[in-house]
């Protein structure tokens, strides 16, 4: 299983910052990619059960939310379009000085042979990408 985790901050207020990750499809102006809600929460739209498209075109992941904790924490798995045997992230945000500390850690498991090394920097370049279009998305 590989590992990686960004800590960053984002200079907006933590229910913004909430917002913006678990509401996946409003960051979505902001990515190299599209994220769109495919079937909503159990709750709400947006709530536990909830999933999301994310790519282009055809090719890309469906992700399904499974954990809220609103402005502290959120929890989501890969359900389809992955080589993985188990994908999971979480986000937990913080206030900090100037703004909201987030931690962005996403566990892998693949279904093909790679090394730990090479899947820890491509999910730590997903993470990052999340992470910069958060900030973009803040100072629009």
């Amino acid at each position: 299983m590989a590992t990686s985790t960004v800590d960053a901050v984002i200079p907006a207020p933590r229910d913004v910052v909430y917002q913006l990750f678990s509401e996946r499809e409003r960051i979505s102006p902001y990515l190299p990619i599209q994220v769109t809600r495919t079937k909503d929460g159990t709750d709400s739209p947006g709530g536990v059960g909830a999933q999301h498209f994310l790519g282009r075109g055809p090719v890309g992941v469906t992700e399904e939310i499974t954990a809220l904790v609103p402005n502290e924490r959120m929890e989501y798995k890969i359900v389809k379009g992955a080589p993985v045997k188990r994908h999971t992230g979480t986000i937990t945000f913080a206030d900090a000085d100037n703004g909201t500390r987030i931690s962005y850690t996403m566990d892998s498991t693949p279904a093909l042979p790679v090394p730990d090394r090479i899947l820890e920097l491509v999910l730590h370049a997903m993470i990052s990408q999340f992470v910069k279009g958060a900030q973009k998305a803040v100072r629009a």
